[in-house]
């Protein structure tokens, strides 16, 4: 009978730490939130959505200023361009942000297809110039380094994912690779910006000084008078060619 009785209670026992263990990873995963939200803690520390999953609402064409009616789409919660969906009488083109951002950190959530080339742009100014410089600011790379040529144009690499486009090579990097989803980090706090890739830092620099110059003045930006100089600007995300996706596009301004 004591045997029977301590068989029972060791099975309750296993039963118990099972339940626990499964509400466990439901809490976890609450924790994480869904797409396109913002956890408790996160609006605590002054995160804001940029992209709500539904709408266009916050973007809109780097010159024309209205959001593309064809070319970027929305669907299942997520920012899709789509070079396949372009209109021809009109649609595709870069989108910006509609605010402007000083000090920021910035996350957002991409994939890229097989091939595929984009990138996460940051002190853009649309009204420079007339709007002649919409598109331009200091880039994200967003590429796949080893089916794209891109990777091996540049100088040292400095054409590659999550380095600072055609200026600065990324340390060495974790990619998840086409198809699957990648987390890119932007930090910019003064005149000191950072990029990061799932959680690894992959570019430090800093800009408005000689060094920053002399840098740009080696790079495809060197008749862009001022270019990365901007004290604030808007974001942007490319539209080049190749279908790229986005999600969970949130920012906390560094006050």
């Amino acid at each position: 009978m004591k045997k029977l009785i301590s068989a029972f209670a060791a099975v309750l026992i296993m039963f118990l730490l099972a339940g626990n263990s499964v509400n466990g990873q439901a809490n976890n995963q609450e924790n994480k939130g869904k797409d396109n939200s913002l956890t408790q803690k996160e609006i605590k520390d002054g995160w804001k959505l940029l992209f709500d999953g539904k709408t266009a609402a916050g973007w809109m064409n780097a010159k024309t200023k209205k959001f593309p009616q064809s070319g970027w789409n929305i669907k299942d919660g997520i920012l899709i361009f789509d070079p396949s969906t372009i209109d021809p009488k009109g649609g595709g083109g870069d989108i910006v942000s509609v605010d402007k951002f000083r000090n920021f950190e910035l996350s957002a959530d991409f994939k890229y297809k097989l091939g595929g080339n984009s990138g996460i742009k940051y002190f853009v100014d649309t009204e420079k110039n007339n709007g002649t410089l919409a598109s331009i600011g200091c880039e994200y790379q967003i590429l796949d380094d080893k089916n794209h040529p891109d990777a091996k144009l540049g100088i040292s690499g400095n054409r590659t994912l999550a380095g600072l486009y055609d200026l600065i090579a990324p340390k060495p990097k974790l990619d998840n690779g086409p198809d699957q989803w990648n987390t890119a980090k932007i930090i910019v706090n003064g005149n000191h910006v950072e990029h990061w890739l799932n959680g690894q830092l992959t570019v430090s620099y800093e800009r408005n000084n000689e060094a920053w110059k002399a840098l740009v003045a080696t790079s495809k930006f060197k008749d862009s008078p001022g270019f990365g100089e901007a004290a604030e600007g808007r974001l942007l995300l490319q539209a080049h060619g190749d279908l790229v996706s986005f999600k969970n596009i949130k920012i906390r301004e560094i006050k």
